[in-house]
């Protein structure tokens, strides 16, 4: 356990990285000490920061939702990070790759909600009944921490690495699709980089989102109405660079866009 100094100083490191896109070493390195408590408080620090400077939480998203990823870090359970008004970018806005580090994308069903979730006892079916719409999205995933040489507590620190989203013009209910059936694949410059299902998520991208709410509770946050949650990507993440087009295609769900110059 860190003290709130410590927390603090990270906190600023990160934010500092981001700003000026020259990232630091991990934060497990400097801190071996640092726990998942630690790492969450050091992204609300961050998120209570830019919300202070005029954002706003518009979601959130789960990461390490596959059963390979949490092999890999070595976790038995999802991340989460926020997802803020600023972050958004558009299908017909071309993004500027050198405004990252190391950006990636991602290929995700996105939830909207039209009803608020409960905390602690939320349960699938509280999430298919609060469940608007089902809609296609890529995250754009990017690391603060050099090469992503990166641990559990230094994702989680680094708002689960998370840096933008995009969402596609489609959306359907959840009762007109089989929420674990959707295949996915992702486009780069016309060529087929990844491929996936949604099931890919913990099985069922629901049992992402009914974990997300029981799990931000304890932070003091909630799941609300509007908020957009991305559960966690049915493909490989897929590096980009400038003049990269990106197209991703869901059965039964459409298709998202994002070109980077």
């Amino acid at each position: 356990m860190l003290s709130a100094q410590i927390r603090d100083e990270l906190a600023a490191e990160l934010a500092q990285a981001e700003r000026s896109r020259v990232p630091i070493s991990p934060l497990t390195a400097a801190h071996p000490d640092i726990d998942v408590v630690d790492a969450y408080e050091i992204q609300l620090i961050n998120i209570r920061q830019r919300i202070a400077e005029g954002a706003r939480v518009v979601g959130h998203k789960v990461g390490l939702s596959s059963e390979a990823m949490q092999q890999m870090m070595g976790v038995d359970e999802p991340d989460y990070g926020h997802l803020l008004n600023e972050m958004q970018v558009f299908e017909d806005t071309p993004v500027k790759a050198s405004n990252y580090l190391y950006p990636r994308v991602e290929v995700e069903v996105a939830f909207i909600l039209g009803a608020d979730l409960p905390g602690a006892d939320c349960t699938e079916e509280h999430v298919l009944a609060a469940t608007e719409a089902f809609a296609p999205a890529i995250e754009l995933i990017d690391s603060r921490i050099t090469d992503w040489k990166i641990k559990l507590c230094d994702t989680i620190a680094d708002n689960a690495s998370s840096a933008g989203f995009v969402l596609g013009k489609q959306r359907v209910k959840p009762g007109d699709i089989d929420i674990k059936g959707i295949d996915a694949s992702l486009t780069k410059n016309g060529e087929v980089v990844a491929k996936g299902r949604s099931d890919a998520v913990l099985g069922n991208p629901v049992t992402a989102v009914a974990w997300l709410a029981r799990k931000v509770e304890s932070f003091g946050v909630r799941l609300k109405a509007g908020d957009i949650v991305l559960p966690g990507t049915a493909t490989r993440a897929i590096d980009v660079h400038p003049g990269d087009d990106c197209v991703a295609d869901f059965s039964g769900l459409g298709s998202v866009r994002l070109v980077f110059e």
